[in-house]
């Protein structure tokens, strides 16, 4: 019986994740269609790291460009003006509100996003999400350290406790920490874990989930 699930937020509870890939698009556009293009792959193809480390990578990799942490944090706040409104107004991944309502007294629930940790909580409160969950974590500080920390916090069972993703460093935060990963699927995402044979369920919405989260 799984009793904590711990879950990435764009992606799994909501379908924000193009909100922020044409984002960073806009923001790369001004140095190029092609620099832009590049940005937004490297970005589909790693949903789960932090914007920070992001844009470091970008100006140095395609602008050829060591950036300070100032510079990197007045790129953070950009992103997250243009971003904001647009994740909260976005859809829920069907079925999860009534899996989250039918199931939060029963089974505990955290979100470990790459959003920062301040940001999440706003937009968590905005889209009228937070009971749900006992606490969100995020960024700067890496998804796997921050399962680590709630593990080993709240003592939880390891075989009692999963981690539903859609990104590769969601399933890297599963595996460092030996639980359980469930993949929510999509056509964004499906070439990125077409090799990993090991992943306990995946789903493409959260629609009959109690029956399958009671298979594994």
């Amino acid at each position: 019986m799984i009793k904590n699930i711990l879950f990435d937020f764009d992606g799994v509870i909501a379908d924000s994740v193009n909100v922020k890939t044409e984002a960073f698009y806009d923001m790369y556009f001004p140095f190029g269609k092609e620099i832009a293009e590049e940005v937004k792959i490297h970005h589909r193809n790693n949903g789960g790291m932090s914007r920070f480390k992001k844009f470091a990578y970008y100006h140095k990799t395609f602008l050829n460009e060591d950036i300070n942490e100032d510079k990197i944090k007045k790129l953070a706040d950009e992103f997250s003006q243009l971003v904001l409104d647009g994740v909260v107004n976005s859809p829920l991944v069907p079925g999860i509100l009534d899996f989250l309502e039918n199931n939060y007294h029963k089974m505990k629930f955290w979100i470990i996003t790459g959003t920062p940790t301040a940001e999440i909580k706003v937009i968590l409160e905005r889209k009228n999400l937070s009971k749900y969950f006992i606490d969100s974590y995020g960024s700067p500080q890496i998804k796997s350290e921050w399962t680590k920390t709630v593990l080993e916090t709240n003592k939880l069972v390891n075989k009692d406790t999963v981690f539903i993703g859609d990104a590769l460093a969601d399933y890297e935060a599963a595996i460092e920490n030996n639980i359980r990963f469930i993949l929510r699927l999509t056509s964004d995402n499906e070439n990125l874990f077409i090799n990993k044979n090991d992943i306990s369920l995946k789903i493409n919405d959260f629609n009959k989930f109690e029956q399958k989260l009671g298979l594994l």
